[in-house]
């Protein structure tokens, strides 16, 4: 079912020719890098697979890698590579295996948990890897994998899967080092999660930070891949005298401020030798009274030279972020018909639903991008709103922009009415209304729109397919308790307050399978375990490393002791803790900003009803194509279904998704992503679903494609795991039967 657009393909006015094609085929055949080509395009020439033929694809060969979360908090969203025949992927565990690509059959694993010096609990906390990087020297004899566990970035020989001794230290660098601070960052939280880009012999690479008053900064830095030394940085919060520096009110905020990193992924143009750079929101999130200003180089598109990190040019996509709007993906460098001109573009998807179009050279847009006024009234002490923000006039936004009291859901008259009395607690309905203490609507939320899946474009079309979610999340200020007011009585719920409460809830009743409740966490955990799992993180939650003992303990204790929450337990739990240690370097800056930020958000609501669907109208999930050449939105259709609805005579609403597409040369677009554990393949020209299968866990994650020996595969990730999926720990690999041609 499309939802209100027609289902029909217009193209753009540009011809392929002979030259251009043999240079796709050359570039689009396999799948060696991340997101299948350094541009960034999940395409593949093969045609094996095409529209008369997809309906007889079968399983060719699962693999297991045995290490899933025996409670369902496990995710794979690795988009493997494979090279020469050899599939490269990470399991739940960010183990590291290499498979033969057409049995797969495992040929070697590479498991940081055994090597010396490592510690499972911190370990544990390192879940996400959304895939590898490869690299080959000139003389083709060295052969690299680059992977991130942690903050830790390996360099694996491709062959055997051993550390190469000569990278760094005894194969690997911390990702914390050579960040050109003025303190120590070894306890920061900084890890490594969607794979950087390799340029010659430079691996270009961001990280995932803290998205709290304590983020360190998050510069790009370009690492020689055979020694592991620095060769450039650019720094993304900048420094006294570079470009940028101006936009922030506080002449220290290079040293104070963190964030603005780059997390989901950057594409290169190997011709010309530029990489494109999206950074997301400066820290912390939700306040900037601490970071006024525009906040370059935060939510942009950064253009630099990849040979030396030498800026080229930007384009800030939301100014001084208030609403958690990071720039979720990496771009696509395409080719597009405009205006009579052949324009090599790239093109930026956000989570509020716009596309973002690029001259590639010169940053000039394709389409006007207008400066439209935004609410600017917040109530909150301190914080001054940006007044603008820039909004494309094309290509048309991919997802709903408005969630008015007319899209609320109307399952049925009973929901209704519940669904609406809960939105009517929400007062500003706006897109970039600032954060308040009436509560906003954050939509698309704040996984998107488009999320870190990306999206995937035809070379020969420059048409764009990219999924979207379309579930409203709410944002609601408080005030952060004075710290003057600590107690030994009310240290434990403080603290809990402060760290905790945003993501788990005021009274500690969680919020979705996301943030799970912690009223009866003593059931599960004992203090030492509660610890561990504080500095050390698990599963999605970060490491708090950086709070001091005594907070630490009383944090423990009032989790243990919910039920008493008076000064003996707490009293109790904080008497065994080390005495008070005097904040230094990285603690004793960040520990100041924090004391500095005077309110935080009350969790990250989804909009639910009581069955846990959705509170708006369907559809709550979409794949769409867009047509870059024009920009207009050709066509929408729902991605994912919940059956008992289509079997109450609804039609399918779709689905929450995470994960991209991949489009192929023969017609197709193929995507797993959606709640119903399904991988689905769609005809390109007008979005109907031509087969499906069944997964054995949500494929979170974005499938590739690949040839070999003349039979062209399709594999998924399918680790399930997020929004209250069950885990898996399996990759499974669809191709026709050997008998069709």
């Amino acid at each position: 079912m499309a939802f209100p657009l027609a289902t029909f393909l217009v193209l753009g006015c540009g011809k392929s020719t002979d030259a251009v094609q043999e240079q796709e085929t050359d570039r689009y055949s396999g799948w060696r890098t991340y997101a299948g080509s350094k541009d960034g395009n999940r395409y593949s020439t093969n045609t094996d697979i095409n529209k008369e033929n997809v309906q007889q694809l079968q399983v060719a060969w699962t693999y297991s890698t045995r290490d899933k979360d025996p409670d369902n908090r496990s995710q794979m969203q690795c988009n493997p590579i494979v090279v020469d025949g050899v599939l490269y992927g990470t399991s739940p565990k960010l183990k590291l295996f290499a498979l033969d690509a057409a049995t797969g059959e495992q040929k070697w694993l590479f498991d940081p948990y055994h090597l010396p010096g490592a510690d499972p609990d911190e370990m544990a906390s390192f879940n996400v890897s959304r895939g590898v990087t490869y690299w080959q020297g000139q003389d083709g004899k060295e052969q690299r994998i680059l992977y991130a566990v942690g903050p830790k970035l390996y360099a694996i020989d491709a062959a055997t899967g051993r550390p190469v001794s000569g990278f760094g230290e005894s194969g690997w660098i911390d990702l914390r080092q050579n960040l050109d601070l003025e303190y120590d960052a070894s306890e920061a939280y900084a890890v490594g999660t969607t794979p950087g880009v390799v340029y010659k012999d430079l691996y270009i690479t961001g990280m995932r930070l803290s998205e709290g008053a304590d983020a360190i900064p998050g510069h790009i830095r370009a690492f020689d891949v055979r020694t592991g030394e620095r060769r450039w940085i650019f720094h993304t919060i900048p420094y006294p005298g570079e470009k940028g520096y101006n936009t922030w009110d506080n002449p220290d905020s290079w040293r104070r401020i963190g964030g603005a990193n780059n997390w989901a992924g950057m594409a290169l143009d190997e011709e010309r030798g530029i990489v494109y750079v999206p950074t997301g929101t400066a820290s912390p999130d939700f306040y900037g009274g601490i970071r006024k200003g525009q906040n370059l180089f935060a939510n942009s598109l950064i253009a630099l030279d990849a040979s030396t990190g030498k800026y080229i040019w930007h384009f800030q996509v939301v100014h001084h972020d208030l609403w958690d709007r990071d720039l979720a993906a990496n771009p696509n460098l395409v080719t597009v018909q405009h205006e009579g001109r052949t324009i090599d573009a790239v093109a930026q998807i956000t989570k509020h639903g716009y596309i973002f179009l690029f001259d590639r050279t010169s940053g000039k847009p394709v389409f006007p991008i207008e400066e439209k006024p935004v609410p600017t009234n917040t109530g909150l002490a301190g914080e001054e709103v940006w007044p603008t923000q820039p909004i494309p006039t094309l290509p048309e936004p991919f997802a709903r922009q408005d969630f008015g009291p007319d899209q609320v859901t109307d399952l049925t008259p009973e929901t209704h009415a519940h669904m609406m009395a809960q939105y009517k607690k929400v007062q500003d309905r706006v897109m970039f209304a600032p954060p308040s203490k009436n509560g906003g609507w954050i939509f698309p939320g704040f996984d998107g729109g488009g999320e870190w899946g990306g999206a995937a474009v035809d070379p020969a079309t420059g048409i764009l397919y990219v999924n979207s979610s379309e579930m409203p999340w709410s944002l609601t200020m408080v005030d952060v308790p004075k710290q003057e007011a600590l107690t030994e009585e009310n240290s434990g719920p403080v603290t809990y307050a402060k760290y905790c409460a945003s993501c788990h809830g005021n009274e500690l009743e969680g919020n979705g399978a996301s943030y799970p409740a912690l009223v009866s966490i003593g059931e599960k955990f004992k203090e030492k375990e509660l610890l561990s799992i504080i500095n050390n993180g698990r599963n999605m939650m970060p490491s708090f490393r950086q709070i001091p003992a005594q907070e630490k303990q009383a944090l423990v204790g009032f989790l243990l002791h919910k039920e008493e929450r008076g000064a003996a337990a707490v009293a109790a739990s904080a008497a065994s803790a080390a005495p008070p240690k005097e904040p230094t370097g990285s603690d004793k800056i960040k520990k100041s900003v924090m004391d500095e930020v005077p309110y935080r958000m009350t969790g990250y609501n989804r909009f639910l009803d009581k069955e846990g669907y959705p509170g708006i109208k369907p559809p709550w999930g979409t794949l769409n194509a867009v047509d870059l050449n024009t920009g207009k939105l050709l066509w929408k259709v729902p991605l994912g279904e919940y059956e008992e609805l289509t079997k109450k005579g609804i039609p399918p609403t779709g689905t929450e998704n995470y994960g991209g597409p991949l489009v192929t040369k023969g017609g197709l677009v193929f995507i797993a992503a959606t709640k119903d554990e399904k991988i689905r393949a769609f005809d390109k020209e007008s979005g109907k679903v031509l087969w499906e299968a069944q997964l054995p866990a949500a494929g979170y994650a974005t499938p590739a494609t690949y040839s070999l020996n003349g039979r062209q595969y399709v594999v998924i990730a399918c680790g399930g795991g997020k929004i209250g999926s069950p885990s898996g720990d399996q990759y499974v690999a669809f191709a026709l039967p050997e008998s069709v041609k």
